[in-house]
């Protein structure tokens, strides 16, 4: 399995759209701090510019264009030039009609331009949310002439009518969708961007993306710094250093990692042995595995699945 489809298998990605926008006339809105999700937007009509704070002078998106906010950070969307900054929840609030279009007028609407967008956001569930979330980098621009961005936008029309009223097997048809746009919106930011960071940028190296492969498609083998090395046709201190320029980790704690992960998505999600876990994910034996999960979880594996269960219980009642 490549490294993408398997942390994007441990997620439930959900969606929500909200609907359209339309300005017209010059504006600007900051928006705070949000936590757990990913926000997408598609520039249907104008122009405008979108900044993540402390991060440059922010980026023009024109019509037909993508983007995704991953890292939580405050940002700001503007004409430009902008107009007066508003607060963007409040004024989403005020100007959102019963319809679900948020409709405004800036200075100058009678003669200004006019800015049409489709937003949305996919929250994610899941152990693996927060490694996708922390490798990606906080603002990804998809242009309209980049390959793959028509059938991105084919999906987010499917998407949108499948969110218009409720249908037969709407929750599993929203879900899958859900994780289709965002899997496509990565292809294409990974088949177009010069050198894309973090941990996306890994997978495209030709080379550590080999090596990444080999350890997600065979988790439970006992991988070293030498036979990953081999894998893609490195030195062992080149591939080492490579691999962590590149994700941020050596080979052995990025492997130890996913497969903490990996442990605790069984022991939420199923009624599977811990011993047959253990075994699984590369470990002799469970005393072995307990032990590696205590130090990186903090608490034994058959707590963490009692907590667990606990904490889904109380959400559900």
């Amino acid at each position: 399995m490549d490294p993408l489809s398997d942390v994007l298998s441990m997620l439930t990605v959900s969606s929500t759209l909200s609907s359209r926008f339309e300005a017209r006339g010059r504006w600007a809105f900051r928006y705070p701090h949000y936590a757990s999700h990913i926000k997408l937007g598609c520039v249907l009509e104008g122009r405008l510019r979108m900044q993540v704070e402390r991060m440059g002078d922010g980026v023009l998106l024109e019509a037909g264009d993508f983007y995704l906010l991953t890292n939580g950070q405050p940002f700001t969307a503007a004409t430009d030039p902008p107009g007066p900054m508003q607060d963007g929840v409040q004024a989403s609030r005020d100007h959102r009609g019963p319809d679900g279009v948020m409709r405004f007028e800036g200075q100058g609407a009678e003669e200004g331009p006019v800015v049409v967008m489709a937003t949305g956001r996919f929250t994610l569930a899941g152990e693996a949310g927060e490694l996708l979330l922390r490798h990606l980098p906080p603002f990804i621009h998809l242009r309209a002439s980049d390959p793959g961005t028509r059938p991105l936008a084919g999906l987010l029309d499917l998407l949108g009518w499948e969110t218009a009223e409720l249908r037969p097997g709407a929750s599993i048809a929203r879900t899958n969708l859900a994780a289709l746009v965002l899997v496509q919106a990565l292809r294409v930011h990974l088949a177009n961007a010069p050198q894309p960071e973090g941990w996306l940028g890994a997978m495209a190296d030709a080379r550590i993306g080999e090596a990444l492969s080999c350890m997600h498609g065979d988790i439970a083998q006992p991988w070293t710094v030498e036979r990953l090395a081999q894998s893609a046709g490195m030195s062992r201190t080149a591939f080492a250093l490579r691999f962590k320029a590149l994700t941020g980790a050596t080979p052995l704690d990025y492997l130890g990692g996913w497969r903490m992960t990996v442990a605790r998505n069984a022991l939420r999600h199923s009624d599977e042995a811990i011993a047959r876990i253990a075994e699984r994910i590369g470990y002799q034996s469970e005393t072995a595995f307990s032990a590696a999960f205590r130090r990186t979880v903090g608490e034994s594996p058959g707590r963490f699945r009692t907590l667990a269960r606990a904490q889904e219980a109380a959400a559900a009642g």
